[in-house]
């Protein structure tokens, strides 16, 4: 089965110098991009992450500091990787919770201004877990009958979940080929950051969920106390979570 598509979707993965999203940094990505006419585009790249990249990560996915020692940094290659992904929805294994929003980081980072407003994310993880409970190899076996080569290469990953997705909209008929009804499906809460540090009540209005305002309304606590945005923004919280705050400031403040 094909892909219903109003507008393009990237499928992509990160290789990391580990699993710290505020710390950690990109040592490859490989983005797979499909468009409405069935054309397709495939970009992967090695980088720099200026930072040592720890052994038992190493062991993980085979980069080394040598290898990517004379690769592009992520601020050089910013505005290619959102040029590519800047029209389209964006689709990942485990993309939710690690991959977007590590990604966002890094471009923010690197001075892009990226955001979910007008995209939407599927999940192909959490399709998998919802129907199945494996892995991205267990799941590459149960829905295509193949066996993952390369596992942990970002090409190889991105590459595995496209077929994955496409494969489970063939097994099962109650999934709707919309990725914004996908985007629904994966969606394990409702959050306004990536980090889960700002969700959305029952009457979908923003709530911190940590700390001593847990469960209370942004709102009403930078009102009450304005010093906790300050805390916040100068704190290390990720960049991501301080860029969300700071719209529903200043969204309070044009209301006023």
């Amino acid at each position: 089965m094909e892909l219903k598509l109003n507008k393009p979707i990237c499928f992509f993965d990160l290789e990391t110098t580990g699993i710290d999203i505020g710390k950690d940094r990109i040592v490859e990505i490989s983005i797979f991009k499909v468009f409405p006419n069935g054309n397709k585009e495939s970009k992967t790249w090695l980088v720099n992450p200026t930072i040592p990249i720890p052994p038992q990560t190493t062991a993980v996915h085979g980069i080394t500091d040598e290898k990517v020692a004379n690769e592009p940094t992520f601020t050089e290659l910013a505005p290619l990787i959102h040029n590519m992904i800047k029209d389209s929805d964006l689709g990942g294994f485990n993309s939710d919770r690690f991959d977007i929003p590590l990604l966002a980081e890094e471009l923010l980072r690197a001075g892009v201004d990226f955001d979910m407003k007008n995209k939407v994310s599927v999940d192909v993880q959490t399709i998998f877990h919802k129907m199945e409970e494996r892995t991205l190899s267990a799941a590459l076996k149960f829905y295509c009958g193949k066996s993952l080569e390369n596992a942990h290469s970002a090409e190889a990953d991105t590459m595995a979940t496209y077929e994955i997705l496409k494969a489970q909209l063939d097994r099962y008929p109650e999934l709707e080929n919309d990725m914004k009804s996908l985007s629904e499906f994966t969606t394990r809460k409702k959050i306004a950051d990536f980090a889960g540090m700002i969700a959305f009540d029952k009457d979908d209005e923003e709530i911190f969920t940590f700390g001593k305002h847990k469960g209370a309304k942004v709102e009403k606590v930078l009102e009450a106390e304005p010093g906790y945005f300050s805390w916040i923004q100068n704190a290390d919280f990720p960049l991501y979570t301080k860029k969300v705050l700071t719209g529903i400031k200043l969204r309070k403040l044009n209301t006023k």
